[in-house]
């Protein structure tokens, strides 16, 4: 960064050119000089003409006084907006800007308060009468709305906490060797639904990485290392909002319009916003790099030497009061709102101090490890020795090289590093010296110190280099499945096949992938849902969203009829991942096709359902049912147009989530003075209460299906109303000779979202303690096979969200303590030693006679018992060479603990029969 930039100019206005906060910060510093494209200048010359000449008026309030870095930084920012508004603006003016700019002093005497006191004040310092400086109202306008100051604060802000994101990972990881910290905290996953904080994740990969054969970490649990990947992980986070907003306000152009300059619409108050989690994130940083620096001290085993360490860092370092006064300023300003440019001051204040403590930190573990005699290095380099060529000293001893401990790779690099750069030599005798490396340290974390990017640019090799040694991960709202989930899906896929072939279901599959104008406008708001694939030059294809709108495709193609079939296959959705939702995930599937008599196939779906989550075994669970003709009767007797019945769908679909108040926010805004005005879905208080009154019906189905037709009830006045009435009364009495109805539960509330619903809608949710939401769903969609060929298919069918049945199964286990077989083997060949043909010989008859098994191949008789307990292997034969020698094999049963001796040409016939093999 900062040998790219020194002593280089910075062009403003050329052509797809932009500022950045490192550039910004390098004109600051003085290492960057500025000079306009000559193309924009001429542009600006020959351009509008410019807004009648105002003479700006003298503002009562106290000047706005900058350091004269701040104040280089705000003219490039002033002249950056400048340039790139739309209004015409003077020449003169800019070329007055830039020639302050390229002033070798006197820069913090500029007065950004107002208009006036900056024209004032850079005539002045170029020797200009201030009356000749010619502005208009634009120019005036532009300035009053660039918050030059503010913006250019945030850039130096940005620019040096960006610079301090490896580099407080890398001492970290020098102090947990130095103070022989435990680690463990460091293991970090992505879980996968979205609830992991990938910055912390980063933060623990990078620092294993640096740590990485290490042999100094070690039990030292103190909560200032255990907090590192939160600490560090949340100053990322701050650095990176701040980050995003400062770069899109540097390069954003002032809009202005019929001489009037757009108003600055709460720019300064955003950036206060921006930097309040920055400041509170170096305040954590700080705090915990002094306990660190603490604990590294600590670990010095001489006393006397300690005792001068601890005098020096606490008469040197920047200390806790300190740091909370300055935080407390950065509130209180904050607070008052009445000086924003003085709020972001002080976090550049907080940000340097911390810098110091940094530095102090970086040092104390350098120096730590420097007297550690423990400690194994490539090669002699402690400096209290300086011997030539390793001369030994007399009466020293050496230390038996078996007995050192190495640091890991990266640590070992970054010290050396440090080490040889520094500009003072650290000396074990002179404790003193610990001020000015510390010193020495805080300047080489500038981004402007041509070090830093020499150690910015290690810190990234070792990271790259060692890719291969981190942890890979998983994209968010997928997971892995190890052996012991294996077995319960399996088990669960294997009754879920079973229940679907009792009807007499056949097995389908299709591509996981369709083109993408057979999935859109099938799913209505969801659409946005879909996966869509990168063009390749040829057809536009998206992921699967589910398995229906495939099954009515492939119905279609084939002009098929009539079929009941099952799938179970896997389907994505770009959702956001959360506790029991997934952006891959399976769907077992089972539809009903054809033309049958009323409600045939729908009873049989949803009896279907019912032996699934019976035989599942997962709990307490119920089916909520309703009609989507009887749901768009209800709103048409409530005065819903017809346009707007699914808008309004959606919003009663909640209601299992929220209460009937907030979805009536939703729908209805606060009346007017004149009428009721809704916001969003058009309709009255009026309305939206007698919805209200409908969807808090639910009860058992045949109670609450009397009431609905109860003479005078509203809904026998409506036709598609008294058709799903009379269904659901076909539908609820065969579901009661079934003996099932106890399991359904009628709700006026449910309100699927899909569009192509157009019979009955249903949705099984389970009542246990454990929070999944919905675990199946389905319904009838007659319409949607002829959105394909134009011909009517009708059918109805049920999905089952098998990953949140898999999350009960999973709970269930843990609760009843089970041990989860991942294998289903039911012998362990044993071998004493290494006879891989004898093996081979034994296990081959075993596995002709079906009986499952495995072999194992070592001459420790405990080995191959614990890994029959662990896997759960119920049988083991025992083959030694005394077996082998007398012909007689010993049976064991794991479980029972007791052996017999089996005559070797007997062995397959006596497991067959314990087994129960025929």
């Amino acid at each position: 960064m900062a040998s790219a930039l020194a002593n280089s100019t910075v062009t403003i206005g050329g052509k797809g050119s932009s500022v950045s906060p490192s550039t910004v910060y390098a004109v600051s510093r003085g290492v960057s000089s500025v000079s306009i494209d000559a193309a924009a200048f001429e542009k600006l010359s020959q351009s509008k003409r410019p807004s009648p000449v105002e003479r700006a008026q003298d503002d009562p309030l106290t000047p706005l006084l900058l350091t004269a870095e701040e104040s280089r930084a705000a003219l490039v920012v002033l002249l950056n907006k400048l340039v790139l508004c739309d209004a015409a603006i003077r020449p003169g003016l800019l070329s007055l800007i830039v020639d302050t700019l390229n002033l070798a002093s006197g820069h913090e005497r500029i007065n950004f308060c107002s208009a006036s006191g900056f024209v004032t004040s850079i005539a002045f310092m170029n020797a200009r009468n201030p009356d000749e400086i010619l502005v208009g109202r634009e120019e005036i306008g532009v300035f009053e709305t660039s918050c030059a100051a503010s913006v250019a604060i945030c850039a130096i802000l940005d620019c040096c906490s960006s610079a301090l994101m490896k580099v407080v990972d890398a001492v970290a990881a020098l102090s947990c060797e130095a103070a022989r910290a435990d680690v463990s905290a460091l293991d970090l996953f992505s879980s996968g639904d979205g609830f992991s904080m990938k910055d912390e994740i980063d933060v623990a990969s990078d620092m294993k990485t640096l740590l990485f054969g290490s042999k100094l970490v070690g039990q030292n649990d103190s909560s200032f290392f255990s907090e590192i990947t939160t600490v560090n992980g949340s100053f990322r986070e701050a650095v990176r909002l701040l980050h995003v907003r400062t770069r899109v306000e540097l390069n954003s152009s002032t809009k202005v319009k019929k001489s009037k300059v757009i108003a600055n619409q709460g720019k300064e108050k955003a950036f206060i916003a921006s930097v309040l989690p920055l400041a509170m994130s170096i305040q954590s940083l700080s705090e915990s790099s002094l306990g660190r620096a603490k604990s590294s001290i600590n670990l010095i085993s001489d006393s006397s030497l300690r005792s001068k360490v601890v005098e020096v860092f606490e008469k040197s370092c920047p200390n806790l009061d300190g740091l909370r006064d300055q935080f407390h300023s950065v509130t209180e300003n904050a607070a008052s709102g009445s000086n924003y440019v003085r709020v972001l001051q002080s976090v550049y204040c907080l940000l340097v101090k911390f810098r110091d403590i940094l530095a102090w930190e970086a040092v104390l573990a350098l120096f730590s490890l420097e007297i550690d005699d423990s400690i194994e290095r490539a090669q002699v380099d402690s400096l209290k020795d300086n011997k030539p060529d390793g001369d030994i000293a007399k009466g020293e001893k050496k230390i038996d090289k078996r007995k050192k401990k190495t640091l890991g790779k990266g640590t070992s690099s970054i010290r050396q590093l440090l080490r040889d750069s520094a500009l003072c030599k650290l000396s074990t005798e002179n404790v003193s010296m610990l001020v000015e490396w510390a010193s020495d340290l805080s300047k080489y974390f500038d981004p402007m110190d041509t070090r830093l990017d020499i150690l910015l640019s290690k810190v990234k090799e070792i990271v790259e280099s060692n890719e291969v040694r981190r942890l890979p991960k998983i994209p968010k709202g997928t997971r892995d499945f190890g052996k012991e989930q294996m077995a319960i899906r399996e088990r669960a896929f294997s009754i879920i096949t079973g229940v679907f072939k009792m009807h007499g279901a056949v097995a389908l599959d299709t591509p996981v992938f369709e083109l993408r104008e057979t999935l859109m406008g099938k799913y209505g708001e969801d659409s946005k849902l879909i996966y869509d694939l990168a063009d390749q030059g040829g057809e536009l294809c998206s992921l699967r969203y589910d398995l229906t709108v495939p099954f009515a495709r492939y119905l279609a193609m084939n002009n098929i009829n009539a079929l009941k079939r099952y799938q179970i296959a896997k389907v994505y959705r770009r959702d956001n991942p959360s506790k029991g939702r997934f952006r891959e995930f399976y769907q077992c599937d089972f539809d009903i096709a054809g033309q049958y008599e009323t409600m045939e196939p729908d009873f049989e779906v949803i009896k279907v359902l019912t032996e699934l989550l019976d035989q599942l075994d997962i709990g307490s669970y119920e089916i909520k049912l309703n009609h989507r003709k009887l749901l768009d009767g209800m709103l048409d007797i409530c005065g819903v147009s017809s346009e707007k019945f699914r808008t309004v769908c959606s919003s009663i679909d909640k209601l299992d989530k929220q209460p009937f108040e907030q979805i009536k926010k939703e729908l209805v805004s606060k009346a007017s003075a004149d009428s009721l005005i809704v916001e969003e879905k058009g309709l009255s208080t009026e309305i939206a209460d007698k919805i209200g009154s409908f969807v808090k019906r639910r009860g058992p189905s045949l109670e609450i299906l009397s009431e609905l037709k109860r003479e005078g009830s509203q809904f026998l006045e409506n036709a598609g109303s008294i058709v799903a009435l009379n269904e659901l009364e076909i539908l609820f009495k065969a579901l009661e000779k079934a003996k099932c109805s106890n399991r359904v539960v009628f709700d006026l509330s449910l309100a699927r979202g899909l569009d192509y619903y157009t019979g009955v809608i249903y949705e099984a949710v389970f009542k246990g303690a454990t929070q999944v939401g919905s675990i199946a769903a389905g319904g009838r969609y007659d319409n949607l096979v002829g959105m394909f060929s134009g011909k009517q298919v009708p059918a109805v069918g049920v999905s089952l969200g098998i990953e949140r049945v898999f999350t009960l199964m999973e709970q269930l286990e843990k609760d009843r303590n089970q041990v989860i077989r991942a294998t289903e083997t039911q012998v362990l060949v044993a071998i004493l030693g290494k006879d891989l043909t004898l093996a081979a010989e034994i296990v081959s008859e075993l596995w002709n006679a079906k009986i499952k098994a495995e072999f194992s191949l070592t001459k420790r008789v405990m080995n191959h018992i614990n890994r029959a307990k662990q896997s759960g292997i119920p049988w083991m034969v025992l083959v030694g060479e005394s077996e082998i020698t007398s012909g007689i094999y010993k049976l064991k049963n794991i479980e029972a603990n007791q052996e017999e001796e089996i005559p070797r040409e007997r062995i397959v016939e006596e497991l067959c029969i314990r087994l129960g093999i025929i």
